[in-house]
């Protein structure tokens, strides 16, 4: 009985992930890829995303404080596209929708040379990853709970 109850809350809580635009189809694309032989590998995926993706919103962090710090040439508002393009790369191939939208808009605003925006989206950048880093650590955690017999319906779409 409760095995079929956290099931229904594994369910649900991906459903939730789904329904407020934190993943879009990769994500599903991604558990297809899991079988027996590495019955964790989305779990190790997104866990590389947010090794990487942390690592470069620091990279992006010392970006600004270097265009902060001198006048605002267009090669630095280039060199943070850079970055943020790799971001949104890395949040593609897991998924992670609100985090690749927000890198969108902020990758706009690093065309326009408009610091101000540029400062507001990452903020937002920065939160949405923080939120769903937050999420998809509660959802692994209800999935090991559920056990390995259970996973495999958990996963499907």
């Amino acid at each position: 009985m409760e095995g079929s109850n956290m099931q229904r809350q594994v369910v649900y809580l991906k459903k939730c992930l789904f329904d407020q635009g934190y993943l879009d189809e990769q994500f599903h694309q991604l558990e297809e890829l899991q079988d027996d032989v590495s019955p964790n590998f989305v779990e190790e995926v997104v866990t590389l995303f947010f090794r990487d993706s942390s690592r470069l919103i620091g990279i992006i962090e010392q970006a600004f404080k270097i265009l902060l710090c001198r006048q605002k040439h267009p090669q630095d508002f280039h060199r943070l596209r850079t970055h943020v393009e790799r971001l949104k790369g890395s949040s593609c191939s897991i998924g992670a929708l609100k985090v690749k939208s927000e890198c969108t808009l902020f990758g706009g605003y690093c065309d326009e040379g408009n610091m101000d925006r540029c400062l507001r989206s990452f903020q937002n950048v920065k939160r949405e990853h923080a939120i769903l880093r937050q999420k998809l650590e509660a959802y692994f955690q209800l999935l090991r709970q559920v056990g390995p017999s259970e996973k495999a319906s958990g996963s499907g779409n």
